[in-house]
């Protein structure tokens, strides 16, 4: 039976390629045990495999589920498209790739209430099950893979510079100007940063867990980790009193360890010793990560990858990537 008194809540999903984990995804948001009304939309980006053919009959089996074309496939863009489409005042942002813990709405809309939070969001819990996503996902949850970021690897509720996905309120998020398309990535900090600008608070709690599938390839994890990192040096130059050492550390890395290595080759060898502390560090960290031994042994390289592509989109990233809209 639905509750009157809750709040109606509209959550939002940007579909694109998402064929092996949507309906697993759309079932766990379906089968939640809020008291008030939801409905999903999906924006559909140009999916290559069967992600929207999946999409249209889910929109068949339940009225709740409405479906809106993205054509450009860009998150920020089918995240806007979305909420346009939307009709309540709560706006719950997922992902495809991720599932939600059954009580994840009632606890969002709960402390978003307690706290007058105009957005609140949880754990970024990546898991897999076997194999190298598996490697992947623990790495995910490390302080060594990701930096000390709450939303990651955990700690105590409270005010935050930014929070995983997360549950917003509409007026609040319009206010704001929505989402701004002109990023690929980092969309969601960018989103943040104007809410809090505006005096809004942006609230994390540990209570709200998200099921996150990571990539499957050492190859994907990289592409992945270079567009985090050259989209946050965009953020970087947009806001620079954002800047902190945890952005900074990746490019740093790559960096040093580059130049240890050519002045090993050039000069004296005794110059590769900064690297080798690196890798030792590296190494030590996965024995304490991995939990097997295919695990620990597989560790290292998905870090360095995690880090150096990170350090590489940094470096690298281009002053034209943010084109005005």
């Amino acid at each position: 039976m639905m509750e009157t008194s809750l709040p109606e809540v509209s959550v939002i999903l940007p579909i694109l390629n998402e064929e092996q984990n949507l309906t697993n995804c759309i079932s766990a948001i379906l089968n939640q045990d809020y008291g008030g009304k939801i409905e999903v939309i999906l924006a559909l980006g140009p999916s290559k495999d069967k992600t929207n053919e999946i999409a249209k009959k889910l929109e068949i089996t339940d009225s709740r589920i409405k479906l809106v074309e993205n054509p450009s496939g860009q998150t920020a863009a089918g995240l806007n498209l979305a909420i346009a489409k939307s009709n309540y005042e709560i706006i719950c942002r997922i992902d495809g790739h991720s599932e939600i813990s059954k009580d994840y709405i009632s606890r969002a809309i709960k402390i978003m209430q307690n706290t007058n939070a105009v957005n609140v969001g949880g754990l970024m819990h990546a898991d897999s099950s076997q194999g190298l996503q598996r490697v992947i996902a623990l790495a995910m949850r490390s302080k060594l893979g990701v930096g000390p970021s709450k939303f990651h690897t955990g700690g105590s509720a409270g005010e935050s510079d930014t929070v995983y996905l997360g549950t917003f309120k509409k007026s609040a998020l319009l206010n704001a100007g929505g989402f701004d398309e002109r990023y690929v990535r980092a969309q969601d900090w960018e989103l943040n940063y104007r809410l809090r600008k505006n005096g809004g608070l942006i609230w994390f709690d540990p209570q709200l867990i998200v099921t996150y599938r990571p990539r499957s390839s050492i190859i994907k994890l990289a592409k992945q980790y270079f567009q985090y990192g050259r989209w946050r040096r965009v953020v970087s130059r947009q806001y620079k009193e954002t800047v902190n050492y945890r952005y900074l550390a990746p490019p740093f890395t790559l960096v040093a360890t580059t130049i240890s290595i050519v002045l090993s080759v050039i000069f004296n060898p005794i110059f590769i010793i900064p690297t080798l502390i690196y890798l030792i560090l590296i190494s030590i960290g996965s024995l304490v990560i991995g939990k097997s031994l295919f695990e620990k042994l597989l560790m290292p390289s998905v870090l360095l990858v995690m880090h150096l592509s990170w350090g590489l989109g940094f470096i690298t990233s281009s002053k034209k990537l943010l084109k005005s809209s």
